[in-house]
């Protein structure tokens, strides 16, 4: 048997899975709780794993296996900074964040994270704010959707050797007639499995990678020897102010994750405290593993001086270091998941539309088919971008990741932290904030990345400071 038929033979029966997965959420789904927040508030919820698996696969899909991979691979160990921002972010939002949101959600029947951002202003404010933010969040993950999209195009590309366009084509279709299934409930234990997926590809292929190396040894020896010192720099090669910007741009990645709604939606869901800080240990102890998987893959593929893409590096090296089964399994399973992970963005989004916004519904059935209409439009719109604006999968999603951030992050996390701000500074925090993300990542310089990542929420503090006000 051919590694490609093996592929689309695990390709197929892992697409039944969850499909089986959506059929039976599907009967969990009895109101609007139900469908956006698996019934939190309504003594229902998610439990530890599903929901440290689900917040782990959903911030570290196709942009941590291809994207992360591609960048140490790339430019070497200055992209190792990523690591401590993503970590940072986990700690905050799960044990700083995550006891006010868990508890506010429970207390308050929130179904999204914007109805924890407006939770404390005055109703004059509140739809303001409430359409603000939904125009924010669909914006921003139609760029992020078209990133996994464009993951999907190039493994199915990479594997099966079709037509980028067909690729991500095919890949969109199966996506969204998925997501039209099961709601939060479907989506949260299908990025479980795919947790569960990435975390065993992580470890085995960078295993025979480095089987076939003849060990760390020999990967660190040929890495001095062909390598400019350059590549073994904490700051890209580069000093001074310079330097220190590049390793704070990519340090400040991690605050991005504090205004995620697709994240924070999970640690809103848990059924409890306890369960929450059981969820943060299996977050944290799974990005342990992947990231020290994929950093050990794309310096032993450096080693081996392989002529490959950065972001089809792992696809590459499956087929390369494993049996060809065994790498026709692995790839189709990591393929699924990247795939798999747009169900909770167009989730978030189709929260955006059918309840942010505000708008009236003579049904709960109206209001949940405007909600899979909105899924079906943004899922569209992303295909279009990745058709004609292609651009690589990590600079997607940082953009949409730093933007979002900077915008909700110092809202949230200062509503957390238990202050209490006028409606009116919360907006422009809100705005400022995004606009000086959105502004400067269209900028080329250090100083940019320095503005995107740091002074947008720098800013946005202020502002929120300000606008303090006595409960």
């Amino acid at each position: 048997m051919s590694s490609n038929t093996v592929v689309l033979l695990t390709l197929i029966g892992y697409k039944l899975l969850l499909l089986g997965i959506g059929f039976w959420a599907s009967k969990r789904v009895k109101s609007e709780a139900d469908f956006f927040i698996a019934g939190k508030g309504e003594g229902q919820g998610l439990g530890a794993w599903t929901a440290g698996l689900s917040y782990a696969a959903s911030t570290s899909s196709a942009w941590v296996l291809l994207g992360y991979t591609g960048l140490v691979f790339s430019k070497g160990l200055v992209a190792l900074w990523l690591i401590p921002g993503i970590f940072s972010g986990y700690v905050l939002t799960w044990l700083v964040m995550g006891p006010r949101l868990n508890a506010e959600t429970e207390e308050r029947g929130h179904l999204t994270i914007v109805d924890f951002i407006t939770g404390d202003v005055g109703e004059k404010w509140r739809r303001i704010i409430g359409i603000v933010c939904a125009l924010m969040i669909l914006f921003c993950f139609v760029f992020y959707i078209s990133s996994q999209f464009q993951a999907a195009g190039n493994a199915l590309t990479s594997v099966f050797g079709i037509n980028s366009t067909e690729a991500i084509l095919l890949g969109a279709t199966i996506i969204v007639i998925y997501c039209l299934l099961g709601g939060f409930w479907a989506a949260s234990i299908t990025d479980a499995l795919q947790a569960a997926v990435m975390l065993l590809a992580c470890v085995l292929v960078p295993v025979m990678a480095v089987v076939n190396a003849g060990g760390f040894g020999n990967i660190m020896s040929a890495l001095q020897a062909d390598q400019a010192p350059a590549y073994f720099s904490l700051t890209g090669g580069v000093t001074g102010m310079v330097g220190t910007g590049v390793a704070l741009g990519l340090l400040g990645t991690g605050l991005g994750a504090l205004g995620q709604p697709q994240l924070l939606n999970r640690i809103m869901a848990t059924k409890d405290a306890k369960t929450r800080r059981q969820g943060a240990a299996i977050t944290i102890g799974w990005g342990m593993i992947i990231y020290t998987g994929l950093t050990l893959l794309a310096l032993t593929a450096k080693s081996l001086a392989l002529d490959v893409d950065g972001e089809h590096l792992f696809f590459e090296a499956a087929e390369a270091f494993l049996p060809a089964v065994l790498a026709g399994v692995v790839i189709a399973a990591v393929l699924s998941a990247v795939m798999s992970t747009v169900d909770s963005l167009l989730l978030a989004a189709a929260s955006a539309v059918s309840h942010d916004m505000g708008l009236e519904y003579n049904s709960p059935k109206k209001a949940l088919l405007f909600g899979r209409i909105a899924m079906v439009g943004v899922a569209v719109l992303a295909v279009l971008l990745t058709l004609y604006l292609p651009k690589d999968i990590f600079s997607r999603v940082l953009f949409s990741w730093v933007a979002l951030g900077a915008a909700f992050g110092p809202t949230i996390l200062t509503r957390c932290l238990g202050w209490h701000v006028k409606g009116g500074f919360v907006l422009t925090a809100i705005v400022a904030g995004f606009a000086i993300a959105v502004y400067s990542a269209n900028q080329s310089s250090v100083s940019a990345d320095m503005f995107e990542k740091w002074v947008s929420w720098i800013v946005g503090m202020l502002i929120l400071f300000a606008g303090r006000r006595r409960a």
